[in-house]
């Protein structure tokens, strides 16, 4: 939690999500008003992470259009939600990315789809038999958000 509060760590987390854009969520909070925001409430965030108490808000669900057809269902969190999982991500990220496997590609930094299916090949020549190609579609609308058992 150290590295995620040092101020180098606030900075990089609060350019990172005005760069990236995106609809406000619940609280209808812009990107642009972050700054503001966390100079008024900083403190507070800060305090309830380090305490183990800072509380994610609902995300806003909204639908878009698949381009095949269909919907897809968005969960939109709100501009400092997403402030608080970039600092984690910056702290976690170092700490867990060198233990994952070489040949994991799905939401890894610096990786692509592109390079997943090269070294897919890539086995394929040097005789390998199968490669495994896991889509947990929709996995993560079944997960149980709330805690505790059920669903």
């Amino acid at each position: 939690m150290e590295a995620a509060l040092a101020p180098e760590s606030w900075h990089a987390a609060w350019k990172a999500v005005v760069a990236n854009g995106g609809a406000p969520g619940i609280d209808g909070m812009r990107c642009e008003q972050l700054k503001e925001h966390l100079q008024q409430h900083g403190e507070a965030i800060a305090a309830k992470l380090q305490a183990g108490r800072y509380t994610p808000s609902p995300v806003k669900r909204v639908t878009i259009p698949k381009p095949g057809g269909g919907e897809r269902l968005l969960g939109i969190p709100t501009v400092v939600d997403r402030f608080v999982q970039q600092l984690l991500l910056q702290a976690l990220t170092p700490l867990y990315e060198p233990r994952f496997s070489a040949r994991s590609y799905g939401f890894r930094p610096g990786r692509s789809a592109h390079e997943a299916v090269r070294q897919a090949q890539a086995c394929v020549r040097e005789g390998k038999r199968y490669v495994v190609d896991l889509d947990i579609e929709k996995f993560f609308d079944r997960v149980n958000h709330r805690g505790g058992g059920g669903e």
